[in-house]
């Protein structure tokens, strides 16, 4: 079950004890958007996680050498993080503060004009600072990596364009519960062209100087089509109104996206500043092969993506209405499921890391194994945490999670810093493993102290339990001859194990149900 129809049940059994009629209408006709939106985005990012597996384990490995990969990287985050400091922290501020301008009939009070204003001065003076900058930052890297850099360099400011414009767009569409098709554009749209133009570098019908523009080209086209669906759903509202100023206090939404830049940027550093650090320290061809490593264990994050989608506008309307019983379900329904499907995936990608090297052509990307295994542990620690980072950010105490990031990021760019220089890109990997351990641990303990919430029930360590027998009776398993048929065998007594166990013990309530009438039919 998806973690939307999870909200939409809870919502259901509950909508006729609740007697205030304006909340009861909203929750009631938000409970077939929020169905509909969690199923959707749910299928959507794990078709994205197959088409970004044949990316990573095909085509872009196959196509480009590790520093064609590593410039192609760093050159989307590097437009990342100028992208958000531009931002101001008002893609936050869309989702935070939409609950208070929600009116389709006034065009939500010029919100959306309000939203891109800001942000749009922000990127001029982010484009001085950047330029002005190039010589700093060049000169982290070293002078046969500069070369590839260079005449990239001022894309950047495209590209950071089109970032902030996706990024913008998509946040005041999850304020208006329409996140599907923004998914779909990112997870599907984007993959496929990219993979597309791949092919058409691999083929010689354009050069990596065109590959490289044609792809910065591509984050423009969703962007463009982003726009395009707000208008196709009416939703596309740019004149600007002085009545959202009168909304909300304009002093507290500029103070909330103060904080929510500096808590993002601390929040891509922790993403971001590995394969930095790596490519400043080694190479860009050592951070392509990180890179590899990265996007195999981001199978772990789907989950999660899907239902942040929809966890950040719900968290935020839950804090507008103080209604913390039904927060409190949501926080541990959701980690409950998010452990039962991270468990799986990191034993499916673990125990079968070997077949998915097999499948890249270039043997060099396979020195990245032992750096997937520490990613896939932190992807794993975080989906078990639950949502406590976003409860963090809506909640009226967010000021915190500025201090947790900003304290964390100093401690990994420090921690990457000692143990890329002794242990290469499995340092760069244990430092994101303790990174992530640290603010999920940090965040959990202050959601549970400052509102009593925590996301534990006695089912998750049964889980735990259970997935490590069955990962341990797997790993046991001889290998076969072929690697294919070992991932298959591995794979199957895998599902088998986990899934049945699962099942039996009634760790998944949701399927109990459809398990009884089976069994009434057998």
């Amino acid at each position: 079950m998806s973690t939307g129809r999870i909200f939409a049940r809870r919502c259901s059994s509950r909508a006729h004890g609740l007697t205030q009629a304006p909340f009861y209408t909203l929750a009631h006709r938000l409970l077939g958007i929020v169905q509909r939106q969690g199923l959707r985005n749910t299928i959507i990012s794990y078709c994205g996680l197959a088409l970004g597996f044949v990316n990573t384990a095909f085509l872009l490995p196959s196509l480009l050498a590790p520093a064609q990969l590593g410039l192609t990287t760093l050159l989307v985050s590097i437009a990342t993080i100028y992208a958000q400091f531009s931002a101001f922290g008002f893609a936050s501020v869309g989702i935070r503060f939409f609950p208070y301008f929600r009116n389709p009939a006034a065009g939500h009070h010029g919100f959306l004009p309000f939203l891109l204003g800001l942000p749009m001065v922000g990127l001029v003076l982010s484009t001085a600072l950047y330029l002005l900058g190039k010589p700093l930052i060049l000169a982290q890297y070293e002078p046969q990596d500069v070369a590839m850099l260079t005449p990239f360099y001022g894309w950047v400011s495209l590209l950071a364009l089109f970032t902030l414009l996706y990024s913008l767009q998509d946040a005041y569409l999850k304020g208006l519960y329409h996140t599907a098709f923004s998914s779909f554009l990112q997870d599907i749209v984007l993959r496929v062209l990219i993979a597309g133009l791949a092919l058409l570098y691999g083929k010689g019908v354009v050069e990596f100087h065109e590959f490289v523009l044609g792809y910065i080209g591509l984050y423009g086209a969703i962007s463009l089509l982003l726009t395009g669906y707000l208008a196709y759903i009416g939703e596309l509202h740019l004149r600007p109104t002085r009545a959202a100023l009168r909304v909300r206090p304009v002093g507290e939404i500029v103070r909330f996206g103060g904080f929510a830049l500096l808590s993002s940027l601390s929040g891509s550093i922790l993403g971001f500043i590995d394969s930095w650090m790596v490519g400043a320290q080694i190479s860009l061809a050592a951070a392509g092969v990180y890179g590899i490593a990265y996007n195999i264990s981001t199978a772990l994050t789907i989950p999660a993506r899907s239902l942040n989608k929809i966890a950040f506008p719900l968290l935020a309307q839950y804090w507008k209405d103080q209604d913390l019983p039904r927060m409190a379900d949501f926080y541990r329904d959701t980690t409950r499921l998010n452990t039962i499907l991270g468990c799986y995936l990191a034993l499916g990608i673990g125990l079968n890391l070997d077949f998915i090297y097999s499948l890249i052509k270039n043997p060099v990307y396979a020195t990245g194994t032992t750096a997937v295994l520490l990613l896939l542990a932190g992807r794993l620690f975080d989906g078990i945490t639950g949502v406590n980072g976003l409860i963090v950010v809506t909640s009226p105490r967010y000021r915190y999670d500025l201090v947790f990031n900003l304290s964390l990021a100093g401690c990994t760019v420090l921690l990457n810093r000692l143990l890329i220089a002794r242990l290469g890109i499995t340092g760069s990997a244990l430092a994101t493993l303790v990174a992530i351990v640290s603010i999920n641990t940090v965040r959990t303990w202050f959601v549970w102290y400052s509102y009593r919430l925590q996301p534990f029930t006695w089912r998750i360590p049964l889980i735990l339990l259970v997935a490590a027998g069955s990962g341990l009776l797997v790993w046991l398993l001889p290998a076969l001859p072929s690697k294919l048929l070992t991932m298959l065998l591995r794979g199957t007594l895998l599902t088998a194990l986990y899934g049945g166990a699962l099942l039996l013990l009634g760790l998944v309530p949701e399927a109990q149900p459809l398990l009884r009438k089976v069994l009434r039919r057998g």
